[in-house]
């Protein structure tokens, strides 16, 4: 028997086959040609955003009824933003999104993508390894991308300043930036996985998660079940909301080692 049929019929019907595997081999039968898509992955990007936004534009509803709710907001002195403000944000965002992050992140997908997607599903070792190294990576990309925004004028001015319009950060507002930083964090993110190279699987992944704790970030509320409770050196909202409170410290988007080396560490 041919050595590739053996292994098909094998991960198809061998109860002892990797769940992963399994999930990989009805992804690549059924969705392959949705997955190499170069629309995709902006089209999930924005869809993950707004999905993951829901429940703290809920939690935002009932901080003005439940004491429980507000006691979670890092500040009781900031009121969370009114339902229009929302909506103003998501106008915008969906905009710039159809108009430019969508052509550019299809160009960007036709020229690094591959042909066919992998038959072999990664390993749990492998997936973890891959999505924390691309999240190491992209953290210290940031970080400094964020510092120079900071630092540089013409660069705060010019691509970074629309961010910080919110003096109340919401989850929602966690893509509200002006295009070119869209796109500039875009570029990072998929450099990030290209450079580690890692599994298809992987990087769908790490792209999901990324998404959550950006929107995480931003919500403006210190739950208790949040992963920077449970995860050591990642700041979470708490440390991101002392940034756009402040603006000159913790730069870094989800860990806190950079801001800790280089001086610009706050609790909040």
């Amino acid at each position: 028997m041919h050595p590739m049929m053996n292994v098909t019929s094998t991960q198809r019907g061998d109860p002892n086959t990797p769940i992963f595997q399994m999930l990989w081999d009805y992804v690549r039968s059924e969705h392959e040609g949705v997955l190499l898509s170069p629309h995709l992955p902006v089209m999930c990007a924005f869809l993950t955003h707004v999905t993951f936004c829901a429940p703290f534009l809920l939690l935002d509803l009932l901080a003005g009824f439940s004491r429980r709710v507000a006691a979670w907001r890092i500040s009781a002195k900031e009121k969370p933003p009114p339902v229009g403000a929302w909506f103003r944000c998501l106008r915008k965002v969906a905009l710039r999104y159809l108009v430019v992050v969508l052509p550019v992140s299809a160009l960007l997908q036709m020229a690094w993508s591959p042909p066919r997607l992998p038959e072999r599903s990664p390993s749990s070792w492998q997936l973890f390894v891959d999505v924390f190294a691309c999240f190491l990576l992209f953290d210290s990309l940031f970080f400094f991308w964020h510092l120079c925004m900071h630092r540089i004028p013409w660069l705060y001015r010019n691509v970074h300043q629309q961010h910080h319009q919110h003096h109340v950060p919401f989850a929602l507002q966690a893509q509200d930036a002006s295009i070119s930083e869209l796109l500039s964090l875009l570029f990072l993110a998929r450099i990030s996985a290209r450079l580690v190279n890692c599994h298809p699987m992987s990087e769908i992944l790490f792209h999901i998660l990324n998404t959550w704790l950006a929107v995480e970030d931003h919500c403006g509320y210190d739950l208790p079940w949040a992963l920077h409770r449970l995860v050591p050196f990642l700041g979470g909202a708490p440390h991101h909301h002392a940034h756009h409170r402040r603006h000159n410290v913790n730069f870094a988007p989800y860990f806190t080692h950079w801001d800790q080396f280089f001086g610009t560490y706050n609790v909040g």
